[in-house]
């Protein structure tokens, strides 16, 4: 309840920050999206064959080692919320953070346009069942994140060169490590998502995708 209460509290304060971040974030996608375009034939073709062995090693049920398989979506999904949260910790990461937002959605974007645009509505169906649950998640998660370190370097800026006592460096940077710990909880959830639900719902729309990429 305590955090649910920060969280909302965070949200009506920062709401500004929130609002630029997701625009960003969403500028980010439309890019990613527009992108797809900008490949050469031999580019799409390549990565259609990739799908299209993706997709019968799904049908096969061809998994991985499981172990493995979390340690890298953990992995994976950790270096966004740990980079952007030691960006916040300096001034010159603040830019930074920004770029990452951008970059995060371009990847979204560009995997979401290119399986719509060679699939139609079944790389729509894919991409609801392999990019979107998780990312309903760890979305929100680095936009708050990107909030908290664009904030806690404000913060810098303003206690260090502008000489504006905004609160004790400790209690900020406490604060700041709390709301980290609080997103590592959910990268955990979603690196689970990933890994165990994500491989059902995948091998049960790809039956439908195979005489599409073939």
């Amino acid at each position: 309840m305590e955090i649910q209460y920060s969280l909302r509290q965070s949200i009506r304060d920062h709401m500004p920050l929130y609002v630029f971040v997701s625009v960003l974030f969403i500028m980010g996608i439309v890019f990613g999206a527009l992108l797809v375009n900008a490949l050469s034939l031999e580019q799409k073709q390549e990565v259609t064959r990739y799908l299209g062995s993706f997709f019968h090693s799904i049908e096969q049920g061809v998994v991985g080692d499981a172990g493995y398989s979390f340690k890298t979506a953990l992995l994976g999904h950790l270096k966004w919320i740990l980079l952007i949260w030691l960006l916040g910790l300096s001034v010159v990461g603040l830019p930074l953070i920004m770029v990452l937002d951008f970059l995060k959605g371009v990847l979204i974007g560009f995997t979401v346009g290119y399986l719509v645009a060679q699939l139609s509505w079944k790389g729509l169906l894919f991409a609801l069942v392999s990019v979107a649950p998780q990312n309903l998640i760890m979305i929100p998660s680095v936009i708050i994140a990107s909030v908290a370190g664009i904030t806690f370097s404000l913060f810098l800026i303003k206690n260090r060169f502008l000489q504006r006592s905004a609160g004790s460096v400790k209690q900020q940077l406490a604060s700041y490590a709390v709301t980290a710990l609080a997103l590592l909880a959910c990268v955990f959830a979603v690196s689970l998502f990933e890994v165990f639900i994500s491989p059902h719902l995948m091998a049960w729309v790809t039956p439908h995708l195979i005489a599409v990429s073939s």
